[in-house]
């Protein structure tokens, strides 16, 4: 008999991947200040050596989202998708722990200093790589689990939990921060602020103990008896022997194979130390960005070759578009925008709170509406309503009549992405790939996605404050950019994206074949 409160239970333990995933992006916001002057001040570089090292210690952890990310396809094929998810869980926990006291196995908790600077990082890194996997495996676990007539509602409901973690953390860090002056945060403060998130990583770790392994997996790997029972629990005895076969017969024309993975992985990785060693040599000062972004996407011909061009593409521009159209412009960005606009330091962070408010509460309506309204719809309006946002609040720039109006377009832009490309796109990337191939394509997206999120955030800074652009235009260029991406996500889904809604994953295995 189907039973709603064992479905609700599971996504819900999964979702805490998701929590994890903003809380641990989200927590060195806290830090900057203090670890710029525990870490980075006491080595007495010149200000552009102490600038880049702060960059790369506050943004490590991304190297590792992305090598998480690349790498959560062959470990989830492999193991398992629980298992996947308490690796990550634990290097979660790890990354707490280490980040907080990086000097912990060398001496007492508290007594390193700024020579600690490579640990700390390595143990940012870890984190970062339990970021790539939760990213990946977390909705593609729901996905596999969730009934199909309610499969966008569960999905979606992992965003919510990275929102919801970014938003706890942030008061988290707030609170800590009110126990002691400045001196007691730069020294001892900012330490509480990571480890806080020893909690969450063990609850995440603990609750994995009491739900299964997903159907799919079980059936790929021949143990059958135990997937029915799973199905029984998740769709009720009648519906999950129809389902049972409908699967079984998915494996059956193509068994999983990782060898296209592992020669795009390798190609990935060889193409990258060749381009940068040759950057490097001729002193090319954007060697580091250059030859990741450029290698992974030469790189993508592989994979194309084996799994077919359109649907690795369709799961790379799912992914791109998610951040082409500045998403994280605005969540890393929003004080720094505001304050372009006129708003004081403290005036800017409580529009920014306004922005995340908006940003949950919009999420929860895609939540309710997805299932009701299709995939597409939302990501076509969502997509317009973003690019009219951002195109207006382009404008304002360039008039200089910035205020009222450019913050009611961030926070309508905002709304916008909430209600579609923030949740939604991660539905459709859980839900429109093969069983066979599923964990394999979906790594690749999602190590794009992390890409794409590191080339707009790098490149936004070089829009707004270059010169020549400022002055022709006074900041409004990034915006009409990411206004034009807008429209071209529109229209992308439009032409190539299916509708998921109310369909098995086997039933959407047909249109690939077709």
């Amino acid at each position: 008999m189907k039973n709603n409160n064992y479905i609700l239970g599971v996504t819900l333990v999964a979702t805490l991947g998701g929590l994890l995933f903003g809380y641990d992006t989200a927590v060195i916001s806290g830090t900057v200040e203090s670890l710029r002057i525990f870490f980075i001040e006491p080595r007495g570089l010149p200000l552009d050596q102490a600038n880049a090292l702060e960059g790369f210690v506050v943004s490590s952890a991304l190297i590792g989202c992305i090598l998480g990310a690349s790498f959560a396809g062959w470990v989830s094929q492999r193991f398992g998708r629980r298992p996947t998810l308490m690796v990550a869980a634990i290097l979660f926990l790890l990354s707490a722990i280490g980040s907080s006291w990086p000097e912990l196995f060398i001496g007492l908790p508290g007594s390193g200093d700024h020579t600690y600077i490579n640990l700390f990082v390595a143990y940012r890194i870890l984190g970062g790589i339990g970021v790539g996997l939760a990213s990946m495996v977390s909705p593609m676990y729901i996905a596999e689990m969730a009934p199909a007539d309610r499969r966008g509602n569960l999905v979606s409901w992992n965003q919510f939990a990275v929102i919801f973690g970014m938003l706890v953390v942030y008061f988290v860090n707030y609170t800590i921060a009110l126990q002691g002056d400045a001196s007691w945060l730069h020294t001892i403060g900012w330490r509480y602020m990571f480890a806080s998130e020893i909690i969450p990583a063990l609850l995440f770790f603990s609750f994995l103990f009491f739900v299964p392994e997903t159907p799919r997996y079980l059936i790929m790997r021949g143990k059958t008896e135990k997937a029915k029972g799973i199905l029984q629990k998740l769709v009720g005895d009648k519906a999950a022997a129809i389902e049972l076969s409908a699967i079984k017969d998915s494996f059956k024309e193509k068994s999983p194979s990782m060898r296209p993975y592992f020669t795009f992985m390798g190609a990935w990785l060889a193409l990258f130390v060749v381009t940068y060693g040759i950057l490097e040599l001729v002193g090319n000062t954007n060697a580091l960005e250059i030859a990741l972004i450029g290698s992974f996407f030469v790189s993508l011909i592989l994979p194309m070759r084996s799994f077919g061009m359109m649907i690795i593409l369709v799961g790379i521009l799912l992914s791109g578009f998610q951040q082409f159209v500045g998403i994280n412009v605005v969540l890393y960005y929003a004080p720094e925008i505001f304050k372009t606009m006129g708003a004081e330091t403290d005036a800017a962070l409580l529009q920014q709170i306004i922005v995340g408010a908006v940003n949950l509460s919009f999420t929860v309506l895609a939540i309710f509406t997805v299932d009701k309204f299709g995939r597409r719809p939302l990501m076509i309006i969502g997509a317009l309503v973003m690019a009219g946002a951002m195109i207006i609040l382009g404008t304002t720039f360039y008039t200089y009549s910035v205020g009222i109006a450019s913050l009611i377009c961030m926070l309508v832009y905002t709304a916008g992405f909430a209600m579609s490309w923030g949740p939604v796109c991660w539905v459709l990337l859980a839900e429109i790939f093969p069983n066979s191939i599923r964990s394999t394509v979906m790594s690749i997206a999602v190590a794009g996605q992390w890409i794409a999120n590191f080339l707009v955030s790098w490149t936004f800074p070089m829009l707004d404050k270059n010169q020549y652009l400022t002055d022709t235009f006074n900041h409004g260029v990034a915006y009409w950019i990411y206004g034009l991406m807008g429209l071209l996500a529109a229209f992308f889904i439009w032409k190539f994206v299916p509708e998921t809604k109310g369909k098995t994953l086997e039933q959407m295995e047909q249109y690939w074949k077709k």
